[in-house]
């Protein structure tokens, strides 16, 4: 047996579609981490999800009240049209104030959060 046998060893080396296999597999094992696009599209979301739970939260109770309003007035009418009336102009009014509500706490969270975002897009744009 010649010197030149002993010292020869084997490699093996992936194909490029076995290795995007095994990067696959290996992500699904390893902790989730969120890149900077992902952490500024949530934060750009979240700057308006509470004001929208808050305008639909008025919006919906301005709506019942309305309904109500016009049944009293429209179904029962001898019995109880003015506080049907109330109702109707304080379902109208609660309407009319979701809309502002949303824009009031849309505003406020994009000020909290706007350092975040600008520090955020500085580092994306780099």
């Amino acid at each position: 047996m010649d010197n030149h046998n002993k010292n020869e060893s084997f490699t093996y080396t992936y194909s490029a579609k076995q290795q995007e296999e095994i990067k696959r597999i290996r992500q699904k094992y390893l902790p989730p981490e969120e890149d900077k696009m992902e952490q500024l599209r949530r934060l750009d979301k979240s700057a308006t999800q509470k004001g929208t739970i808050a305008a639909l939260v008025i919006g919906i109770i301005g709506i019942l009240f309305l309904g109500i309003g016009m049944s009293c007035v429209l179904v029962w009418a001898d019995a109880v049209f003015i506080p049907g009336i109330i109702a109707g102009v304080i379902g109208i009014v609660l309407i009319a104030l979701a809309n502002p509500v949303y824009n009031s706490i849309t505003k406020k969270e994009r000020e909290r959060i706007a350092p975040e975002i600008m520090r955020l897009t500085d580092e994306l744009m780099k």
